[in-house]
């Protein structure tokens, strides 16, 4: 059994197999760890861990296998460790993208970044949440507040956790 959106965003289950997600392009043996990482989260997170970070020796610049680190301690509630992943995430697509390694530095985008730029959008935004959730608000409002500078349209949902960050502060 599998859990899915229908087009009413409302959670269904379904006696389909698994089919995978979607990384994009990888090496077929990171292709394969991920999918197996996937399948592993729901019931046994020490192998999930372990089947990322096998993904990440065999191709460190594989960014789909940071976000699969960060999301699974983000959710578990360990976040020293998924920040350990995030900020590992951030410098590889930082590096990927010819950008700076402080996100502070970062240059103005001009239209919306795509690929490794993209994915260091996407994992500020995760390491808000993350400050966030660890009690560092001062961070976490800096990391939105340039985001909000980065993206103006909100491509990659800061605005979410900006909202959740008001929310905090209320």
């Amino acid at each position: 059994m599998r859990t899915g959106l229908s087009e009413a965003g409302k959670v269904t289950l379904s006696d389909a197999p698994f089919e995978g997600v979607d990384f994009g392009p990888l090496p077929p043996q990171v292709h394969a760890l991920l999918q197996e990482g996937v399948r592993a989260h729901r019931h046994d997170n020490a192998a999930a861990d372990a089947c990322f970070r096998a993904a990440l020796e065999q191709d460190p610049a594989a960014l789909p296998a940071y976000l699969c680190l960060y999301k699974i301690h983000t959710y578990g509630g360990r976040l020293a460790e998924a920040r350990a992943a995030a900020l590992a995430g951030l410098a590889e697509a930082c590096r990927q993208a010819g950008w700076p390694a402080d996100w502070r530095d970062w240059p103005p985008l001009s239209g919306s970044a795509e690929g490794p730029g993209r994915f260091a959008l996407y994992t500020l935004k995760a390491l808000a949440f993350i400050a966030l959730k660890d009690g560092r608000e001062r961070d976490a409002r800096a990391m939105l507040e340039r985001l909000a500078e980065l993206d103006p349209q909100g491509l990659v949902g800061w605005q979410v956790i900006g909202e959740l960050a008001a929310g905090a502060s209320a």
